[in-house]
């Protein structure tokens, strides 16, 4: 019961059929181009380069596409020291695609701003002040470029505009400048610290493309932190001590970075040879040697000093910060580990210190402000001169002290006023202040732990804590920008 032969024009069909199909290829024949392996170690070593960066990398690669197609507008966010800057302007040169950087931490007026952008794309323009001027030069300078190689702006540290004069608008600006410019030639590339719901545009408006950069875990600040080093094995062996504890603290490289270099001198004073491979006994000793330094340097506060003081020659190291809350180093760390609802407590401790309470009514009505449809009993010579007296004598005192009730009432009334508007803030809207209420003591107290407001005792008659204002008007005032409030309508000035 076997199969049957084929026939002969069968076996003729099968021959030809088989003859037809070309040959496998041989293994001594290369299989890939020949460029592939170049390319390949290329983007390994960018890679390699920047550790823990692998999924941002590809992904703005591929954002980016190729040399000659559009590129949507993009919008990196993270928090600091997580290397944005660092792999959007890696990447571009590994692509080799031309770019214009500008800082708006550095650059930190418009003015500024725009003519170090002009001046990078070999604009004549010498004097730019106005943001109609600044879109035209721009438009002219793309236009005479003209040579169908895309140019990338990347505007770095971008919510540091919103603390500007007229912040607001030129945020603005920049932000809508693909929908303006309609140019095909232009990238536009964003890096800020903050999240992507703080610049919702306009309806009809393009939103950026946003790309996350999370924070490094423990085993990428290794990998980071053992880069370049002289005795890797040495220095491994310290890590293995210190990383763990301080990463509970930060995840911030630059702040690692500060914070572990006089420990690692202080780690490797017992020894005599750097080259040595410490074994677990000698491990043990230089962690009992070490660990009381290391427990001082946990209980501080990390910040990391302005470039301009350490080229100088300060101490650097690790200092607390508090007594420069009022300078713009101080107000960049406020605009990002403060929330809107600490912000506005905050605005509304300084207004109840620096007002006087006889004038809240004046100020602050079920709207937020003054109401000038209403029409209220005019007030007296003699009644308005004991007034502006008792508001003088408290501007001599210096910040008065109120009790929680007057503060909560202010807060109230101010976060009103948005409530009507419905502006977002954080991307969460204010829902008749019951979304901000609800963690304003616990807010409340954090302010008086950072010394921002102090507790001035309890008032015998009324038996309830009174609190003060430490900030400033300048603060207050910087404070006040990064929300867009209007603080001024509201500060008692005679």
């Amino acid at each position: 019961m076997g199969k049957q032969p084929k026939t002969p024009e069968s076996a003729r069909r099968t021959t030809r059929s088989a003859s037809s199909v070309s040959p496998a290829p041989t293994p001594s024949k290369p299989s890939a181009p020949p460029k592939t392996p170049a390319l390949s170690s290329s983007l390994n070593q960018l890679l390699s380069s920047l550790p823990g960066r692998k999924a941002q990398i590809l992904d703005l690669i591929r954002f980016l596409g190729p040399s000659n197609a559009p590129c949507l507008p993009l919008l990196l966010y993270g928090n600091a020291s997580t290397g944005k800057t660092s792999t959007v302007l890696k990447v571009l040169e590994h692509l080799k695609r031309p770019f214009v950087y500008a800082s708006c931490r550095s650059c930190h007026n418009p003015r500024i701003l725009f003519e170090s952008v002009l001046s990078q794309l070999g604009s004549n323009q010498k004097r730019c002040k106005k943001m109609s001027d600044f879109f035209n030069y721009l438009k002219e300078a793309l236009a005479e470029r003209n040579n169908g190689e895309m140019v990338y702006l990347i505007f770095d540290s971008i919510e540091s505009v919103r603390s500007w004069d007229n912040g607001s608008k030129v945020l603005s600006l920049l932000l809508t400048l693909y929908d303006k410019l309609q140019s095909d030639g232009l990238g536009l590339i964003y890096i800020s610290r903050s999240t992507p719901d703080v610049y919702l545009l306009g309806f009809g408006m393009f939103q950026p493309i946003d790309l996350c950069f999370p924070d490094y875990t423990f085993e990428e600040a290794h990998s980071i932190l053992m880069r370049n080093q002289a005795y890797p094995k040495l220095y491994s062996s310290f890590l293995s001590v210190v990383l763990r504890p301080f990463t509970r603290v930060t995840r911030r490289i630059d702040e690692l970075a500060l914070a572990l270099d006089p420990l690692y001198k202080k780690y490797c004073e017992p020894l005599t040879d750097l080259t040595i491979i410490p074994n677990e006994a000698m491990k043990r000793r230089l962690c009992d040697y070490i660990w009381s330094h290391v427990t001082a340097a946990l209980n501080q506060t990390f910040t990391i000093p302005p470039r301009a003081l350490t080229e100088k020659g300060s101490t650097g190291g690790i200092k607390r910060q508090l007594s420069g809350l009022g300078n713009e180093t101080g107000l960049s760390e406020l605009d990002f580990h403060m929330s809107v609802s600490a912000k506005y407590l905050l605005i509304s401790a300084f207004l109840a210190s620096r007002n006087p309470a006889t004038l809240d009514a004046a100020l602050f009505d079920s709207t937020g402000g003054c109401d000038g449809r209403k029409r209220k009993r005019k007030s007296s010579q003699s009644g308005i001169d004991k007034k502006n007296t008792r508001a003088e004598e408290m501007l001599t005192k210096g910040p008065g002290t109120f009790p929680l009730e007057r503060l909560l009432a202010i807060f109230q009334c101010i976060t009103s006023v948005l409530e009507e508007d419905c502006p977002l803030n954080e991307g969460k809207p204010l829902e008749n202040g019951i979304g901000m209420m609800s963690d304003v003591l616990l807010q409340l107290s954090t302010l008086c732990n950072s010394s921002f407001l102090c507790k001035s005792g309890n008032c015998p008659l009324e038996g309830s804590v009174r609190y003060r204002s430490m900030i400033d008007e300048d603060m207050a005032l910087k404070v006040a920008r990064s929300v867009n409030f209007p603080l001024s309508n509201y500060v008692y000035r005679r």
